[in-house]
């Protein structure tokens, strides 16, 4: 049995004839277009429009107040980082630093007093290596292992049960009265100035820039809360003088409640940035670079100490790369050069007495070690040993005297620039409290004021 073609229909006996359209139900109309044509048709009424504008100022209201609290959320989540984790991490590796270059300027020390060390010497030196230890330790908890700190943190722990194996066997040697005993502590300190201190050094600029992108990050202006703030207020004044030019009522309660709402939340925006941005901008200029500058003094003075004494230990057995002056001397004059530059910015970055007056102590004090130093070298030039060593390693008059001054002097400029640093930090962090909860409420209360306001108009046509 053959069928005709599609769309074709064939009567007995004649022609073919176009089959009959198949007839399709009306497509209902989609609820969009539905929902548009009913908005156009209220907009053609007062009513209908009084409805649409309130329904668009809650909107904005919600809208400003969820985005301001969401961005200020942010700023003050990196401004609690700079506070609690980012500068503290900043601090534990400038500590880490401190501690073996201080660790190796002691090891040196008790090398020079003889076969007995110094029980204080020996003490400050363990200290010191378990204060290294225990900050890594705590650097490593908080430090993602895929970071460039988290490599340097490791680097550290295996050369630094190198290092201190190597200084044993110097104490060992020196004890027995060997000369292996000088050879194990210039190896020794080698390990620690081309080893360890240099990758100290990058995890404290690992961290240091961390804290930077911290307080960068606090400090970024919120521009869209900024500009919701501009337009929200501007809509609600415009709706009021739209009332007032057809109802000659100068006042909507509700309307200028909104209003008001918008403003404080506009006002502390505004207000509560300003000054955080201020305060953490302190503390970066004011205290971050002070800190940055005497830890690197401080630093640069612990160098200059365990190279004078390497001097004295080495008895002119390194040379530099001409052979033609002392390796450790001229590292000292090297050290002691970056320290009074050092010292010099510190002393411009002090802004009050309080911190400038350590900072001047230390430089009469590095003034006072250069001095004892040269005199020093004159004895030891001519060939009087003991006297050399009396007058760098001796409990009076002596360079190590000067050390200990010039060291004391940059503890307390640290320890009072830190404390600069924390409170303007924590001023700025404090300045940004409570705004993303009071954003967030003021918006609810100015939405549903402006919504009681629209409504006492529709009243009105009831």
């Amino acid at each position: 049995m053959t069928y005709p073609p599609n769309g074709e229909s064939r009567q007995a006996g004649g022609p073919a004839v176009p089959a009959a359209p198949v007839a399709v139900p009306a497509q209902r109309r989609g609820l969009r277009s539905g929902a548009v044509e009913q908005l156009r048709a209220a907009a053609t009424t007062e009513p209908g429009r009084l409805r649409i504008a309130g329904a668009v100022l809650a909107l904005l209201l919600l809208g400003f107040g969820a985005v301001t609290a969401l961005e200020i959320d942010d700023r003050t989540s990196a401004a609690h980082d700079v506070v609690s984790r980012s500068q503290p991490l900043s601090a534990d590796a400038a500590s880490i630093y401190r501690s073996l270059a201080d660790a190796d300027t002691m090891a040196a020390s008790g090398f020079l007093a003889g076969a007995q060390e110094p029980e204080d010497v020996l003490a400050r030196y363990e200290d010191d290596i378990a204060q290294a230890s225990r900050l890594l330790v705590r650097a490593a908890a908080s430090t993602g292992t895929s970071t460039s700190s988290a490599k340097e943190i490791t680097t550290l722990n295996e050369l630094l049960p190198q290092y201190t194996g190597l200084v044993e066997r110097a104490r060992a040697g020196n004890r027995q009265g060997l000369p292996l005993g000088g050879a194990y502590l210039r190896y020794a300190n080698q390990k620690m100035a081309a080893e360890l201190l240099p990758a100290a050094e990058r995890l404290y600029a690992s961290e240091t820039e961390r804290l930077h992108a911290d307080a960068d990050d606090a400090r970024q202006w919120p521009f869209l809360s900024l500009a919701l703030g501009i337009v929200v207020p501007a809509a609600l004044v415009w709706m009021q003088r739209r009332t007032y030019r057809r109802t000659n009522r100068v006042f909507n309660q509700g309307l200028l409640a909104a209003t008001a709402a918008a403003t404080v939340v506009l006002l502390w925006l505004a207000v509560g940035h300003t000054v955080a941005r201020t305060e953490l901008r302190d503390a970066m200029v004011h205290g971050q670079e002070s800190l940055d500058v005497l830890n690197k003094a401080r630093i640069s003075s612990l160098k200059a100490r365990a190279n004078e004494n390497l001097t004295l230990v080495a008895r002119g057995a390194v040379l530099t790369a001409d052979g033609s002056r002392d390796q450790y001397e001229t590292d000292y004059g090297t050290g002691m050069e970056s320290l009074g530059k050092q010292l010099e910015s510190a002393a411009r970055l002090a802004d009050d007495s309080r911190a400038g007056k350590p900072v001047a102590d230390a430089v009469s004090g590095v003034s006072e070690w250069r001095e004892r130093h040269r005199k020093a070298r004159a004895t030891d030039d001519t060939g009087d040993y003991d006297g050399a060593l009396k007058q760098v390693i001796g409990p009076e008059d002596s360079t190590g005297e000067s050390f200990e001054r010039v060291d004391d002097a940059l503890r307390e400029a640290l320890a009072q620039e830190q404390h600069e640093f924390t409170e303007a930090a924590e001023g700025g962090e404090g300045a940004l409290g409570g705004l993303p909860a009071g954003a967030g409420v003021l918006a609810v209360l100015g939405a549903v004021a402006a919504i009681a306001g629209i409504n006492r108009r529709l009243s009105e046509y009831r």
